[in-house]
């Protein structure tokens, strides 16, 4: 733990007052590619292990392991300094800030701080009293904080305004049409759709466009949001996701298409090591095992 900062302590003119947060801006240092500047924070300050990281990149663990040792050896030839950044050179280190704050509250769940309110707020009803997951279509909406909801919901309101949204505006966008929902049926998957694909353009990736599918699937039918799964599936890039399966299980579950389902419900299930999520799973194949 970072001790405040006291009367004798040096000053220095980064203009950033946490103490905490001075450090994750002196560990991301723009000489590093920005992936490894996260990787090597989440590492180094935040203290997630190497399998933790790898699981936040979607890479093997060896992988990230490699990357972390080539980032270290980088930083001790090049003789790059460990110490705060004055303000002036904040901004270039700024992207790279942001993703360690959203990859170590991803940990519990995601992102600045709009989108961390409007996620915690749900937090409460997306576990059972036994610790099981609660989806989102049968999660009680009355225990959902709603003070953090208006407040998330302002500060989104706050940033969208400038005309110039960014990954983790969009991303608290999605979740504010999630939030702002007082019923299921309420949701509006229509622009949520529309915002994944505004996000799959700013920040191309396999996940994304996973959760794209089923706001698709939601939005313009089943099939719809199964056909972007499926073409997923054959690229390959998720091919060690759990949740990739899983959602393409739910999709054929909802389709009444049990046998299909159950397979790729098996396949998420040999994927997964969350234990609330292994009983979760092991529910839903129950649910549409043939007898």
């Amino acid at each position: 733990m970072v001790s405040a900062p006291g009367a004798s302590d040096p000053i220095d003119d980064s203009g950033v007052e946490d103490d905490r947060l001075r450090l994750i801006f002196t560990c991301c240092h723009p000489a590093l590619a920005i992936d490894a500047q996260v990787a090597l924070t989440l590492r180094t300050l935040a203290g997630l292990t190497t399998t933790e990281i790898a699981r936040a990149f979607l890479v093997p663990e060896p992988t990230m392991a490699q990357r972390l040792v080539r980032a270290k050896r980088k930083i001790q030839h090049a003789g790059i300094p460990f110490r705060v950044p004055p303000g002036h050179w904040l901004p270039e280190r700024t992207n790279a800030v942001l993703g360690v704050l959203y990859l170590l509250f991803n940990e519990g769940y995601s992102a600045t701080l709009a989108l961390m309110l409007l996620q915690d707020a749900r937090r409460d009803a997306r576990v059972s009293a036994s610790g099981d997951l609660i989806p989102l279509e049968e999660q009680d909406r009355a225990r959902w904080n709603r003070a953090e909801i208006e407040e998330g919901l302002a500060l989104v309101e706050r940033a969208l305004r400038r005309a110039k949204p960014g990954p983790y505006q969009v991303q608290a966008a999605i979740a504010a049409c999630h939030a702002s929902a007082r019923a299921a049926g309420d949701t509006d998957w229509h622009e949520i759709a529309v915002l994944y694909g505004e996000l799959a353009k700013m920040n191309p990736s396999p996940v994304v466009e996973l959760n794209r599918a089923v706001a698709v699937a939601m939005a313009d039918g089943l099939e719809a949001g199964l056909r972007v799964v499926d073409a997923l599936d054959a690229s390959g890039v998720l091919a060690n996701y759990h949740l990739l399966p899983a959602t393409r299980a739910d999709l054929l579950r909802r389709l009444g298409r049990n046998a299909d389902a159950s397979a790729a419900y098996e396949t998420a299930l040999a994927l997964t090591s969350n234990d609330a999520e292994r009983r979760y799973l092991e529910a839903r194949l129950r649910a549409v095992r043939p007898v």
